[in-house]
């Protein structure tokens, strides 16, 4: 059941991290309205079962007077709300609990920081720690996304094959990572990747909203356009085995999206996302409608 709503505010941001599942980067373009923000909110109150409505990015604190406003209206609407950053803005501690005042008392819920060494290389300097060492002055409820490079590890007897080797680090291999991270993982055959392990293709859970419109179940994979249909109806009318990329990763994964489509492919994928990202690479003219926008693919919009 979907329950959550998430505001993609902006594409940009101050970092250009090799992980990031959107190419985000100073030169992203993309970033919501207050106008734009009201119809997605009141589209959110039809749908009957939001409880969340989360601003990310990018790095939504680039645009802090546009997401206080966004947050207040949510707000006034009943939702509980979420907010994720960089914290590029935690300087000191100090001047973070300025920063975070207005989200305590706009009684905002979940304060997620990314808390890894792609934002903070150096321990010493690491802003997300001063991020919630604020937050928990003010009793801001804080998490952390914690993502690290890729590291070869021996799986141990008990929850992996003998032997075999994982990979850790907790990076999925989509978005800029296909193209920064891959190099000299392990793979494995592309005909064994038969499902998607990380998102609720039937049920949704949660989506992606931004600023062109783009309902986004997965980063670049959309049930349509909220622009030109209202988000409520799009939502109403999705059914995930008809969707013409949907259906074929609930049958058989992103091996199934290969086989229904003939993409041509490489013998071995690090996992089922690297192999999902370059099949839909293949097919985004093909699907325009739902495989966009094509900046988070790393192409130029014409």
């Amino acid at each position: 059941m979907l329950n959550g709503i998430h505001f993609l505010l902006t594409y940009t941001c101050n970092y250009e991290c090799d992980h990031c599942f959107l190419y985000c980067s100073p030169h992203s373009k993309g970033t919501f309205t207050l106008e734009q923000i009201r119809a997605v909110l009141d589209e959110s109150v039809k749908i009957g079962t939001i409880e969340w409505i989360y601003f990310e990015g990018g790095e939504p604190f680039l645009f802090y007077p546009i997401m206080l406003e966004g947050i207040k209206l949510a707000n006034k609407k009943g939702f509980k709300i979420g907010i994720v950053t960089n914290s590029y803005w935690a300087t000191c501690t100090e001047d973070a609990e300025v920063w975070l005042k207005s989200l305590t008392d706009l009684g905002v819920k979940d304060f997620t920081v990314s808390d890894d060494e792609f934002h903070f290389e150096n321990k010493d300097d690491n802003l997300s720690k001063v991020a919630r060492s604020a937050a928990d002055k003010l009793n801001l409820p804080t998490s952390s996304i914690s993502i690290n490079e890729p590291t070869v590890e021996k799986g141990n007897e008990k929850e992996h094959e003998k032997g075999k080797q994982i990979i850790g680090g907790g990076v999925m291999f989509r978005g800029r990572a296909v193209e920064t991270l891959t190099e000299n993982l392990p793979q494995r055959s592309w005909n064994e990747m038969v499902e998607c392990p990380y998102e609720d293709l039937e049920g949704l859970g949660r989506i992606h909203v931004d600023p062109f419109g783009n309902a986004q179940i997965c980063q670049g994979l959309s049930i349509g356009n909220f622009w030109e249909s209202p988000l409520s109806e799009l939502v109403k009318n999705y059914h995930a085995e008809s969707h013409p990329i949907c259906g074929p990763l609930i049958r058989g994964g992103p091996a199934q999206l290969v086989k229904e489509y003939e993409v041509k492919h490489k013998d071995t994928y690090v996992d089922e996302c690297h192999l999902c990202f370059l099949t839909r690479l293949a097919l985004i003219d093909k699907f325009p409608k739902y495989l966009t926008p094509k900046q988070v693919y790393g192409l130029e919009e014409i």
